[in-house]
This record gives structure tokens, sequence and C-alpha cells, in this order.
């Protein structure tokens, strides 16, 4: 391991600590986000309001010295809303572009269900390609781009569910859950987690975090490592449990996520324990079972994993 290699893992490991000090006792769901953002995916937190989404959000883009803008949506935003429109400006007659939320480098869409589907679908191009076209011109986003988008899992009035097109573009989904009693009293004691966040110090910038996913991409994976992923992918299409398979992107995503907690770990390689910790939030949110249409729970991912065999 070279000095470089070690510098890394000293930054990740502190990165995963200064948003494990504001986000309490939610360590795995940490390091699964930051694994999301260094295999250069987008994170979808699916839970209650008020057990920290947002705090979580805030504290990577704060650690990783990115910059933040925040989308509350709802079911009057408009594209425009999110990418930018152009302002006619009287003095030189012309007309002015002024970027929208979207061209930041971390972006949290909250609520995304609330947004009607022509806005949801204004972040698909975002999300995939990485930049927004607006009025016909195509513009870059800025290097690196995350996309955390939140939704209540409970509350079904006036929310506009995200089709399974757009569910398969968000590489993770996690939920935070509440808080043990331990870490809800540190909570308490603290006044909340808006001090814990000013506290905050960056541990890199936008050049060192683009570095990092490169280093997250070359992790090294034996061919039997990608025979497994595809072991598993083809199980879900073969099973007969699922609505239908996971698709070739859910794929290459458990794989790139695979590698980037193998990076978190340390380590220049993935093993089958790194698919398998990534695996629930990889496939939990594109899977539906054939039964009831509603996702498989734990219980049914396990079963998943149990059956097929390790490398």
């Amino acid at each position: 391991m070279t000095q470089t290699d070690h510098d890394h893992n000293h930054v990740l490991a502190r990165a995963a600590e200064a948003v494990g000090r504001v986000v309490r006792g939610k360590d795995a769901q940490v390091r699964l986000a930051l694994a999301c953002f260094l295999a250069r995916g987008h994170l979808l937190l699916e839970d209650l309001p008020g057990v920290g989404k947002t705090t979580l959000a805030q504290a990577l883009a704060r650690v990783l010295g990115l910059g933040f803008r925040r989308i509350q949506c709802t079911a009057d935003l408009l594209p425009g809303d999110v990418l930018g429109v152009s302002v006619f400006d009287r003095r030189d007659g012309s007309f002015v572009f002024h970027p929208g939320p979207v061209f930041t480098q971390v972006l949290l869409a909250d609520e995304l269900n609330r947004a009607t589907p022509k806005a949801q679908s204004a972040l698909l191009e975002a999300m995939e390609e990485r930049q927004a076209t607006v009025e016909g011109a195509t513009r870059p986003l800025p290097e690196p781009f995350f996309l955390v988008a939140t939704q209540n899992p409970l509350e079904h009035a006036g929310v506009f569910p995200l089709p399974d097109s757009q569910r398969d573009r968000f590489l993770l989904r996690l939920s935070l859950g509440y808080p043990g009693r331990e870490e809800e009293q540190g909570l308490l004691d603290a006044g909340g987690a808006a001090r814990d966040l000013a506290g905050l110090a960056p541990v890199l910038d936008a050049a060192g975090a683009v570095a990092l996913q490169g280093r997250a991409a070359a992790v090294h994976a034996a061919p039997a490592l990608t025979a497994y992923v595809l072991d598993l992918v083809e199980h879900t299409r073969l099973c007969g449990d699922f609505a239908a398979g996971l698709s070739p992107r859910a794929g290459l995503g458990l794989l790139a996520a695979a590698k980037a907690h193998a990076l978190l770990a340390g380590r220049e390689h993935a093993l089958p324990e790194d698919v398998q910790a990534v695996f629930p939030a990889v496939a939990g949110h594109r899977l539906r079972r054939r039964d009831t249409l509603a996702g498989p729970g734990p219980a049914w991912i396990a079963d998943l994993l149990a059956a097929v065999p390790l490398p």
C-alpha cells in the first residue's frame, strides 16, 4: 500500500467518523451512504419525518467539502424551479441563464414523491447524464454530483409514487429509523443536530472527492466475484418470487457499491462480504414481490442471499 493509499484510507475513516458524530448511532447507514457517493451513485432515503435524513445529506456535503442545495418538493414544483430559467435582461437585450438548485455538488430533493412526474423527470437527466438541458441548451453539472432524495413511506395522500424506471436510477435506498435511547439522549442534551453540524470541518474538497471516486472504481473485483454478482442478479430473474428481476443497471450498481464498500474497509479488492453488505440497499427498492407487488422485507432479502452459493 502506498502512502497515498494510506492517506486516502485515513481520510475516508475520518469522514465516516465525523458524519457519525452528527447522525448518531447509525454507523452502518453512514458507511453505506458514503459508499453510494464513492460509487458515483444517488441515494434514496425512505423514512419517517424527523429522523435525520436532511442532517445526513448536509453532514456528507460538509465533511466532503462540497456545495449543498436543497429543493423542497411540492405538487406545484416546476422543472424550471429545479433546472433554472433564462431571464430577459433589458440592459443588453439578451436572455441570461439563472441556474437552478440542480447546479450544485450535493442536491437534497426533499419529499421527492410530492413532486409531479414532470418535475421528477427533470432530475432524471441530471442523475443519469450529469447534465441539464434547459431551453435547448445542455449544461454540464458540477463534479462530483450526488443526489440525495427523501420520501415518506407511509403517507400516500397527495403523493406521486416514483416509477420503477426512476427508482432504478437510485443506487441505494436506506432507512435510518429511530435512534437508540442513548443516541437520542445525546441529541436531547445537545439541543438537536444543528450545533453538531455547525462544528463539522471538511476533511476533503471536490478534487479529493472525485479522486476517491476514481479509487473506488479501480478496486479489484476477481472474475469469481463478478460471477457471484451475476448469479445474484440472475436468481432474482429466475426464482419466480418477483414481478421482475434486477436490471443490468442494478448489477453494475451492485458491483460498484461493493467496490466502494471495500475501499471504505481499507481494501484494494472487493470480497463477497462487500456484495452482501450492500445488496439489501441496492436490491430492496428495485424488487416487487409477485404475490403482493410490495417490496421484499429483510427476511426475503436474507433468503435470496442464502439461496445463491458463495464463490
